[in-house]
């Protein structure tokens, strides 16, 4: 016969197995790691605009080199260590963004370009895609109706 836990016995069970919340540590490395990552998207953008480029190029420039960075980082397996240490301070948008990319398309790279890269690639980015997509279409609807 299986004995039944009271409430009060089930959350002191619940407590003695439950880790440590290190709430503050977490918060705080996603606050570094996020803020290093922010500075380093500014410090291509104040460079670029040194070195001449308009707004519109610099923004560009910025964005790819981020890019660029987040997919070499991944493909280092610099990323994966990253993301276990700062949480979600690793996912700052456009860094976090080309990682969520290129790691299926990595990890499938053995099942060939189309099968492995081409349909693992949008796997996490796809839904965000297409939500990212719809929203915006709804919004821009909603804006012409408001402004009929």
């Amino acid at each position: 016969m299986q004995q039944v836990m009271s409430k009060e016995e089930y959350k002191k069970y619940v407590d003695k197995k439950s880790p440590d919340s290190k709430l503050f540590l977490n918060v705080s490395r996603a606050f570094l790691v996020g803020g290093l990552i922010c500075m380093l998207g500014q410090f291509f953008m104040n460079s670029f605009k040194a070195m001449g480029f308009d707004k519109d190029i610099t923004a560009s420039l910025t964005s790819v080199v981020m890019v660029f960075l987040g997919v070499l980082f991944t493909a280092l397996n610099i990323y994966d260590d990253l993301g276990r240490f700062a949480g979600a301070g690793s996912i700052v948008p456009i860094t976090g963004f080309a990682n969520s990319i290129a790691s299926p398309a990595m990890e499938y790279k053995s099942e060939g370009f189309v099968l492995g890269i081409g349909t693992r690639m949008f796997l996490i980015a796809g839904p965000v895609l297409v939500f990212g997509v719809s929203a915006s279409i709804l919004a821009g609807v909603i804006h012409y109706l408001i402004r009929f």
